[in-house]
């Protein structure tokens, strides 16, 4: 497996060690591009489909693109834009070196100046990846020629998944309006932020309650970041002017999918005052896309929605919204 020394692009975030003494904060260095991760809580709330559909905007825009399938156990994001995965060069084979640039994983998908890195198909145990892989990889992903690169998350909360998407210029969270749906979200803008913490901290007394603050049922009654703001505030005001600085930087992005009515909309509002109240995250709210039936029709023709239905509502919203963070 590919395991190489950690890249000079990767560097201690104010000179200090991680979580478990063996992670280091993620520094991006000078590219040409952007990387964009979508992530979410939940499987089944759109990921992919957003993907592909952004994916195939910023193409028709004229920009190159590259789309990466980084679920390592479920992979199908192929799918979405018809082509076929089979025994077909993806990303397994550049963390095991049977790729040696990472480029040349990327195959032409059906979609002038779009390309596809496709995930590690029928491969078991590739979700298991190391600190060593995951930092040759973002460099890697870094050194693609494209101007937008595209990283489709696994859904839920391991520990690579939440590297991807922190590392990420922009961070994009995906919730439909279900219960569990935007429960699970919170769950992971949580555990992201705690796992930008970690990356942050060094070994102080902040640390050890971060890690009582992990476990929602400690004792010390620390349920929410902003409860461990205070209590750190109370024991180290120094250290919680780090804290701070992790917050102002740390400003993810939120799309609504499948909504269908007004009331709806109005959740991405209200999980963004959510998150500012109780989590002391500000969260951008970009935009919704709306239950289209001509959603399934596009996904069961294997078929960007903007393209195969491109006057439908969906379409709209999409464009809209990839403009909107394209446009900064």
């Amino acid at each position: 497996m590919r395991l190489t020394g950690t890249p000079s692009w990767l560097n201690i975030r104010r000179g200090r060690s991680s979580e478990a003494g063996d992670d280091r904060t993620l520094q991006r260095g000078p590219a040409p591009g952007q990387i964009w991760a979508i992530g979410g809580g939940k499987g089944g709330i759109g990921k992919s489909f957003l993907v592909a559909n952004l994916g195939a905007v910023a193409a028709s825009l004229g920009r190159r693109v590259i789309l990466i399938d980084v679920d390592l156990g479920a992979a199908n994001l192929h799918t979405c834009l018809g082509v076929r995965g089979g025994t077909r060069v993806n990303l397994s084979d550049y963390l095991e070196d049977r790729v040696p640039d990472l480029e040349k994983a990327a195959i032409q998908t059906p979609i002038p100046g779009l390309r596809l890195i496709l995930g590690a198909l029928g491969h078991i145990g590739a979700r298991e990846t190391t600190r060593a892989q995951r930092s040759e990889l973002l460099r890697a992903v870094r050194a693609l020629p494209a101007d937008l690169v595209i990283l489709d998350l696994a859904a839920g909360t391991e520990r690579a998944t939440l590297d991807f998407f922190l590392v990420s210029d922009c961070s994009l969270v995906v919730t439909t309006p279900e219960p569990t749906a935007i429960e699970n979200a919170y769950g992971f803008l949580r555990a992201s932020y705690y796992r930008r913490l970690g990356q942050a901290l060094g070994n102080s007394g902040a640390r050890d309650l971060l890690r009582v603050a992990m476990d929602q049922r400690n004792e010390r009654g620390i349920r929410t970041p902003s409860d461990l703001l205070d209590e750190v505030e109370r024991l180290d005001p120094r250290e919680a002017q780090g804290f701070r600085r992790v917050l102002q930087e740390f400003r993810p992005r939120l799309i609504l999918n499948q909504v269908r009515s007004p009331e709806e909309v109005k959740m991405g509002f209200s999980i963004r005052s959510v998150c500012r109240k109780y989590f002391g995250i500000d969260v951008e709210y970009v935009g919704y896309v709306n239950f289209d039936n001509a959603v399934w029709r596009s996904v069961k023709e294997r078929r960007p929605l903007v393209l195969g239905y491109p006057q439908s509502d969906g379409a709209l919203y999409i464009r809209r919204i990839a403009k909107k963070i394209l446009e900064g």
